[in-house]
């Protein structure tokens, strides 16, 4: 028989998303043809699913530390990462999930808190089959530079990193789940009772507490099944931990019946049927205080009961047992006096238990529907949406919050915490100074400069985003434009600008318009050209190219600037003059 495991602490972690990719296009005669960097995937999660066919948490026992797969990285060529696959957890049904307590750092405090079954807050409850519950979420993938590009940031030379998986330690405890659970002292005849009326084999021994871990069988009765589960055995201060105590009577919290097995052919002194069960329903009251039942469920005080008087088949027993029966009756409980040695009344017992089981799950639906009918539908589409909050508000936002920290020694600093911030922190590559200034933009953007100015704090003030170790920290700067060195040597312009991808220049193409006005004006100018050369021609300019016939241009075409505006037309005509004689 393999070995039977209820409570175990498992380390998960969620897989990591894959970093997006930052990619040019470059394609024959079009040798800067945009992004194309692809998105990387994401990380797989880690799921627990209720399964009826598991039984045990023995294998996580042995293998405690459970992580799924990770994405993988986009590419180029609009080529994205391939999705993590989740890791599936089979547990069986009645599973319920606890957060592991964090370890305070002293190893025998750790020690005695885990010996002692300590644990955080419930997580889930895994009652029926095919229940899931996520114990770590994979991480998301980064976006790639076509997904970053938009009209004004055209090429992004950057890309967003994929997120760290969820990691964790969560504790798994089984709360067996059956129709019937039988209580009793130690050597009661438990084990034997359910040996003789299901299938299952459990260890018999004339000891006590032979039972260390719960069985369960399968009752069949006509057309009917139920299962029975066999606690071990209870002894008074089992609700303080005396014995076995809260170590298994937390498989009783899921029973439907509770069957009271007596021992009528102890040898015990002090010891009798009446005593024995008012014993144990004192522990089952003083347990039944501390239980935080889910919705659905009947209170154990609440829930029916049954005294199987075991062992008639000795002759003291059966004086015993009809001697105590009309004092049970009494107390308006079903009394069945049974032998597991001869299998006296075991059908009559089997029958009335599975009636008992059959009208208690009528209720429990009733309840449950019930509860379906009172429950609220809410409809978030049809609500308004949320305003931000006031900037005097804590907070200032829903989106995230800043409070002023301070040490011992007099050091302070600002902490913004908030699940947008955190993320975009853990995406960002600092590396890349064009992935900084986007962060900054965004922060900008969703107003944590805002709310930084409002809490007080003044240029040159650290600031951490997120806590613990993961917290970046940085001095706080609003005035510094952040921007990526250009290939013009520009080293503050637009982040995300190409200077080859912009409009002016050989990528902008002509509309037709545009080619036939260009036309006209440069055959205008061309035209104008040739008058102005022909009227020179005519003038006589050009008759004899190698004489300089007039050195100060006085008779050109063109407008001459630089000439001597006191120079009057006498001295111009003698000038000419002479310089002809000259010639």
């Amino acid at each position: 028989m393999s070995e039977f495991v209820d409570r175990t602490t498992l380390h998960v972690k969620g897989g990591d998303g894959g970093n997006g990719a930052a990619s040019i296009r470059r394609e024959k005669f079009k040798p800067l043809a945009g992004p194309d960097g692809g998105n990387g995937g994401d990380g797989g999660s880690v799921i627990a699913v209720a399964d009826p066919n598991a039984t045990t948490l023995l294998d996580y026992s042995y293998m405690p530390h459970r992580t799924a797969q990770s994405g993988t990285m986009g590419q180029g060529d609009d080529k994205d990462g391939r999705k993590g696959a989740d890791m599936i957890l089979p547990v069986p049904v009645g599973t319920v999930v606890f957060e592991a307590l964090p370890k305070t750092g002293d190893a025998d405090a750790d020690a005695d808190a885990k010996q002692r079954h300590e644990h955080g807050r419930l997580l889930a409850d895994l009652r029926h089959a095919g229940d899931r519950y996520v114990l770590a979420q994979g991480g998301t993938g980064g976006l790639g530079n076509r997904a970053l590009s938009s009209k004004t940031r055209r090429a992004p030379g950057f890309a967003l990193l994929g997120e760290p998986g969820q990691e964790r330690d969560v504790v798994l405890e089984l709360k067996s789940i059956a129709d019937v659970a039988l209580v009793g002292y130690p050597s009661a005849g438990k084990s034997s009772l359910i040996a003789a009326m299901s299938a299952a084999r459990p260890k018999i021994a004339d000891y006590p507490f032979t039972t260390l871990v719960p069985n369960l069988g399968v009752v069949v009765a006509g057309d009917d099944r139920f299962t029975i589960a066999d606690v071990p055995g209870l002894i008074p201060g089992a609700a303080q931990g005396k014995g076995l105590g809260l170590e298994f009577l937390r498989h009783i919290e899921r029973t439907e019946v509770i069957a009271h097995v007596i021992d009528c052919a102890t040898f015990e002194p002090d010891r009798d049927p009446i005593s024995d069960y008012h014993a144990l329903e004192n522990e089952l009251g003083q347990y039944a205080e501390s239980l935080d039942l889910p919705i659905g469920t009947i209170p154990i005080a609440e829930r029916p009961r049954v005294i199987i008087l075991n062992k008639c088949d000795i002759p003291q027993a059966r004086e015993l047992a009809e001697f105590v029966k009309p004092q049970f009756e009494d107390m308006g409980l079903t009394v069945v006096c049974v032998s597991t040695a001869s299998h006296e009344g075991l059908k009559e017992l089997t029958f009335l238990l599975d009636s008992m089981v059959k009208e208690l799950k009528a209720r429990l639906a009733q309840q449950e529907q019930d509860h379906e009918e009172e429950r609220e539908v809410i409809r978030p589409l049809e609500d308004m949406p949320r305003r931000r909050q006031n900037g005097k508000a804590k907070g200032l936002g829903y989106d995230f919050q800043v409070e002023r920290r301070q040490d011992t020694s007099g050091n302070y600093w600002f902490e913004v915490t908030g699940a947008k911030p955190e993320q975009w922190v853990r995406q960002t590559n600092f590396d890349n100074d064009e992935a900084v200034g986007y962060l900054a933009d965004r922060l900008a953007k969703l107003g944590v400069e805002d709310a930084l100015r409002l809490r007080g704090a003044h240029v040159g003030d650290e600031v951490r985003i997120g806590t613990g170790d993961d917290a970046m920290s940085f001095e706080w700067d609003p005035t510094v434009a952040a921007g990526a060195e250009m290939l013009d040597g520009t080293p503050q312009s637009m982040r995300g600008t190409d200077i080859r991808l912009q409009d002016e220049g050989r990528a902008h193409r002509r509309t037709n318009a545009e080619r036939r006005r260009q036309y006209h004006e440069m055959m205008d100018a061309r035209a104008a050209v040739r008058a102005v050369m022909a009227k020179e021609r005519k003038e006589g300019h050009w008759a004899d190219p190698s004489v300089n016939d007039d050195p100060t241009d006085s008779k050109g075409l063109l407008p001459h600037y630089g000439a001597d505006d006191d120079l009057d037309d006498g001295d111009a005509e003698s000038q000419d003059s002479g310089d002809i004689r000259n010639a």
